[in-house]
């Protein structure tokens, strides 16, 4: 059985409203070696997939038909983990920095190896097409666009920076992290304190 890590409790409540961070919220490629603590990891794993409504399993980011297609992985100085929303904590993949091999994948974008943290958002398209068929692609992607944006302004928020990167060799970045034949990844976000 895989490590799981608990993550601590989010707020609910912060101090920048959603007016600010929408200003605020700017492509940051440069980032300090300061690491993240595990509270700002964990506010942003819920800003990204994070349950709000226990009961139906409802969470910060809308998905088609509720189905959640999405699978979100940081890599960070200490690791590779996946969240997993149902519990708010991370598995432990692998006790490895993937940051710079995910920086050659993504065509050595020096933002990824700098970054304290590099989420990468995934579909696994069976999820949704099961249901809406070829349209469900779509579906995955724009819910791909909420996931991101949404940890963009949680970034914002807690006085980080971030930067959306969609150009990357998938076969290599699915290798590098040895995601399923299904798990289709879709974005890589760099996340840091800002220079």
């Amino acid at each position: 059985m895989a490590k799981e890590i608990k993550l601590p409790q989010v707020k609910i409540k912060g101090n920048v409203s959603v007016e600010e961070t929408l200003n605020k919220r700017r492509s940051v490629r440069e980032f300090k070696k300061d690491n993240l603590s595990l509270e700002q990891l964990s506010q942003l794993l819920w800003a990204a997939q994070g349950i709000t409504e226990k009961r139906r399993g409802f969470r910060t980011a809308p998905s088609a038909g509720a189905l959640y297609p999405m699978e979100v992985y940081l890599l960070s100085p200490e690791g590779f983990y996946r969240y997993i929303p149902a519990s708010h904590s991370l598995v432990i993949i692998d006790q490895k920095d993937l940051r710079p091999p995910l920086s050659e994948a993504a065509f050595s974008q020096d933002s990824v190896a700098l970054a304290q943290a590099d989420f990468v958002i995934c579909a696994v398209y069976d999820k949704i097409t099961v249901r809406y068929g070829e349209r469900g692609i779509r579906y995955a992607h724009i819910e791909a666009g909420h996931i991101a944006q949404n940890i963009h302004l949680q970034a914002v928020a807690l006085g980080l920076g971030s930067v959306p990167i969609g150009a990357f060799d998938d076969a290599a970045v699915k290798k590098l992290l040895g995601l399923s034949k299904e798990c289709q990844p879709l974005y890589i976000i760099p996340i840091g304190y800002t220079e």
